[in-house]
């Protein structure tokens, strides 16, 4: 994939995407992080508008982070959705590929839209920034009460402790904004697992690479 990619016009309105870009952080969700039991496995679901850009990169990178510290038995499924339906079954942005394959990381997925099952399916389900946020709590209402109760629909940034934090739009914008994306993912990753699975990410490496030089 090239590097320099100049994106197609996207489906949604212009003044859509940029509302996202430019909106400051705010504190939308209060939801209480908790420590899943020691046999409990969790599903996590990440989201953003189109499922090209930032929720692929968001799963890839958490998905990476589980299996670079060897944490898989904490986990049983790791998604990624958007919003909205006008990419379904697209592959993810060149930009989001090309990003991921710098870091040594790769991706099959494909997108689609967010249903009222997985408000049922994940325990968390991680919205990439506001607007996003306030869609998947709209559509958690839609689903009824049931589906409400189960999922867990917050901010990636809040769930991994940098409260307010958005991971912005990058689409209208080049490389750079990839790469920033990237290193919030990869951050948010390691903070949601400290708070979340209660493990020290550092320690963790640390006896990792004590193993691997055995």
């Amino acid at each position: 994939y090239a590097l320099h990619f100049t994106p197609p016009p996207h489906p949604a309105a212009t003044t859509t995407a940029t509302t996202q870009r430019t909106s400051p952080p705010q504190h939308h969700n209060t939801t209480t992080m908790t420590t899943p039991a020691p046999d409990k496995k969790i599903s996590v679901l990440f989201c953003c508008l189109g499922n090209i850009c930032r929720s692929p990169m968001a799963e890839s990178a958490f998905r990476h982070t589980i299996t670079s510290l060897s944490l898989g038995a904490h986990i049983d499924h790791i998604d990624s959705c958007g919003t909205a339906s006008y990419h379904t079954g697209d592959s993810p942005d060149p930009r989001t590929v090309s990003t991921l394959l710098s870091h040594g990381i790769k991706t099959t997925h494909r997108a689609r839209a967010v249903n009222a099952r997985d408000f049922e399916r994940f325990d968390y389900i991680l919205a990439m920034d506001t607007s996003n946020l306030r869609d998947l709590q709209r559509k958690a209402a839609a689903a009824g009460e049931s589906a409400k109760g189960k999922a867990k629909v917050m901010l990636f940034g809040d769930a991994g402790g940098y409260k307010g934090e958005v991971v912005r739009d990058p689409y209208y914008g080049g490389d750079e904004g990839f790469e920033e994306n990237f290193e919030q993912v990869c951050r948010f990753s390691r903070g949601f697992v400290e708070r979340v699975l209660g493990v020290d990410v550092e320690a963790a490496e640390a006896a990792k690479e004590e193993k691997e030089g055995e």
